[in-house]
């Protein structure tokens, strides 16, 4: 298998990752002008108390985007570094990202929270699964 396509999710991960920045930014910045917020209430602590969900919740995911990914990133790498990239591998890094642009998708739109964890969850099993075969592989060498 050609070890190259663990980057496809890899960079899918990547476009998910600046959608979603550029989403949060539009909608801040439109919220911000349209409420006539001033740059003294910018502050991490101002913007939690003043800004609606609609707005928070695009902030919020992108933090998300920050923690569980990581360790995909790291794992793909490792994948590809010590060429063990094989269909389900790649199969499980495309249900990761699938689940996690779905997660997104929630997260900054309607936010129906146990839809959104239900997604979170298979996304993490997902990433679990990598992490858990990798390292098996690894201690059986």
């Amino acid at each position: 298998m050609d070890q190259s396509s663990i980057f496809g999710p890899f960079f899918a991960m990547l476009g998910l990752t600046l959608a979603v920045w550029v989403y949060m930014y539009v909608r801040r910045i439109s919220w911000i002008r349209a409420n006539d917020i001033q740059p003294d209430q910018l502050t991490p602590n101002e913007m939690a108390r003043l800004a609606p969900p609609e707005i928070s919740n695009p902030s919020d995911n992108l933090k998300n985007l920050f923690e569980m990914p990581v360790l995909f990133y790291a794992l793909v790498l490792y994948l590809y570094v010590t060429e063990q990239v094989d269909p389900t591998y790649l199969a499980a890094a495309w249900g990761f990202v699938a689940f996690r642009v779905l997660h997104s998708l929630v997260h900054c739109t309607f936010n129906k929270v146990m839809l959104r964890f239900n997604l979170y969850l298979v996304s993490s099993l997902a990433l679990f699964y990598l992490g858990l075969r990798a390292a098996l592989d690894f201690a059986s060498r």
